[in-house]
């Protein structure tokens, strides 16, 4: 396919001296003859591509970073998430980035991000990897199957993974790098050949922009039956993708969404799900994407024979599949759906704790929002080996560029001015804290889910839970009662309270945060360590 004019004089503009082939919105089937003829993975029995990105198989968010400049940095949350890096630092890594790439060939994807057009954004994908364009082609969305040349100014990712920085000349942590430069809506990727980062930085930048025009940026799946809307947060492995592809309801997305006073809509156009231990009898909509040529599969172990083996960790547990949201049967074809009637927070608590279910008022919907306490999961990001507690703020804490408090204010004002039920759901531990209980069955969690989306739990009694106050309803439909009570499921209920209080202390500590500039009514909406009742 010709490279338009303009692509070529884009791509020179960020300082491209004397590019390789120029590869301009291939077609999918074209980028996987591409990538298997360049050696960069192999098909599968059933046509998935399937890439290695070891050693990065998870996300790096020590190494991203945030271009201090004056357009924007009134605005950031500056700190441990958004760590600052000079423009001329910057456009020192983007020089050495462009001598790198040339004379090599590049994949240009132009799509858009924001399925709603009164928000939708240009993005430009230009990387030296065929799989990666394969990726983005995947992931954000291509109105009518090729997206034309920008009109206007994309936000462009240079994915150049094969450039490593030099940390004492360019500022950097180590030979890994994403950089955002918010004002020249420019991001650099290097060092790296984990292709979530070219989606979680699109979604950094959206996090950024969007509020401007007034739309809250959201870490969630969405589903509708066309009357009811219900949003999921929480971080990769908590079960978003998993509890929003449910059949019986439509799919508007599974990770990215905007909240605007014309209700969700999603950011992407495709789904990238974790696939450790995937079985048709479990996710049956997603395990058959993975038998579809399209379909990338990230670090899966396959065999001589092209068979995958979704049960093997042998590269890591942060198996990914990308596919095309179409590939689900009951996806939206618009990606857009009213203001949601429930607010799933799921967190999967690994001190084993929480309840498996609970309704939040207001306060303590803001005050848990905040918080964003969950179990990071194995291999999610690089270095994690097996859960770990975490506060993660807005259940988005890496890709949240403004202050957490910003993100906050905005789910309040929307709670309150469209009457929305609030919901914890843990699909972590019961019986005991990770390493002595077990994982919550998906069948329960499912159950719950569906009580909470049919009505089925209200008018149904409830009692606050011991330590975090929370009201756990008395029975949920196709749920054992002895399930409900966290406590109950411990065979040692001392064991119990002091596990409980030690999370209670790490979720006061990690407020202190939030606590001067949240109310009263927020603040004291938090766990206790005594006993309630």
């Amino acid at each position: 396919m010709e490279t338009p004019a303009a692509v070529l004089d884009h791509v020179r503009s960020l300082g491209l001296s004397q590019p390789g082939a120029v590869r301009y919105n291939l077609p999918v089937t074209a980028l996987i003859e591409q990538a298997v003829c360049r050696g960069e993975g192999r098909l599968s029995e059933h046509g998935a591509f399937v890439a290695v990105t070891a050693p990065h198989t998870g996300r790096s968010p020590e190494d991203r970073f945030v271009v201090d400049e004056p357009g924007t940095r009134a605005e950031i949350g500056w700190g441990k998430v958004n760590k600052p890096l000079s423009e001329a630092q910057f456009d020192g890594l983007l020089g050495r980035m462009m001598a790198y790439a040339d004379g090599r060939d590049l994949f240009v994807v132009d799509a858009f991000a924001g399925a709603d057009e009164q928000y939708r954004f240009p993005v430009r994908v230009v990387a030296e990897k065929a799989w990666h364009a394969h990726f983005a082609h995947n992931m954000f969305i291509q109105p009518g199957g090729v997206a034309p040349a920008h009109e206007a100014a994309p936000f462009t990712v240079v994915d150049l993974c094969g450039f490593q920085a030099d940390p004492a000349r360019d500022g950097t942590r180590s030979e890994t790098f994403i950089v955002l430069h918010l004002t020249r809506r420019l991001v650099l990727i290097g060092g790296t050949q984990y292709a979530g980062e070219i989606k979680k930085s699109v979604f950094s930048a959206l996090n950024f922009l969007l509020p401007r025009q007034g739309v809250f940026p959201m870490h969630c799946s969405a589903n509708t039956d066309g009357e009811a809307t219900a949003i999921f947060f929480g971080l990769s492995g908590t079960g978003k993708t998993t509890l929003s592809a449910d059949a019986a309801r439509t799919l508007v997305g599974d990770d990215e969404h905007g909240w605007s006073d014309r209700g969700v809509f999603n950011f992407e156009g495709g789904c990238y799900a974790k696939t450790i231990k995937l079985s048709a009898e479990g996710e049956p909509e997603i395990f058959a994407t993975t038998r579809r040529l399209g379909t990338v599969l990230e670090n899966v172990v396959m065999d001589e024979a092209r068979r995958v083996d979704f049960d093997a960790d042998a590269i890591t547990e942060n198996t990914r599949a990308s596919y095309p949201i179409g590939f689900i049967p009951n996806a939206s074809e618009t990606g857009l759906a009213g203001h949601p009637n429930h607010v799933v927070f799921l967190t999967a608590d690994s001190f084993g704790v929480l309840p498996p279910i609970a309704r939040l008022t207001p306060e303590q919907a803001m005050y848990h929002f905040l918080s964003g306490y969950t179990a990071k999961l194995a291999g999610t990001e690089r270095g994690v080996k097996e859960p770990k507690a975490t506060f993660s703020t807005c259940f988005g804490g890496p890709f949240m560029v403004r202050p957490a408090t910003d993100y906050a204010t905005m789910l309040g004002e929307r709670l309150r001015e469209h009457g929305v039920r609030v919901w914890l759901v843990n699909t972590g531990w019961t019986g005991g804290a990770y390493g002595t209980g077990r994982r919550m069955p998906l069948a329960h969690t499912r159950a719950m889910v569906d009580a909470i989306l049919s009505g089925a739990l209200e008018g149904v009694e409830t009692a606050p839970d011991s330590y975090f106050g929370l009201a756990v309803p008395a029975r949920v439909p196709n749920v054992p009662d002895a399930v409900l009570n966290p406590r109950g499921t411990w065979a040692d209920a001392d064991a119990y309270d002091a596990q409980a209080q030690r999370l209670v202390a790490l979720f006061a500590e990690n407020f202190e945060q939030f606590a001067p500039s949240v109310s009263e009514a927020v603040r004291e909406a938090g766990p206790k360590a005594e006993m309630v009742g």
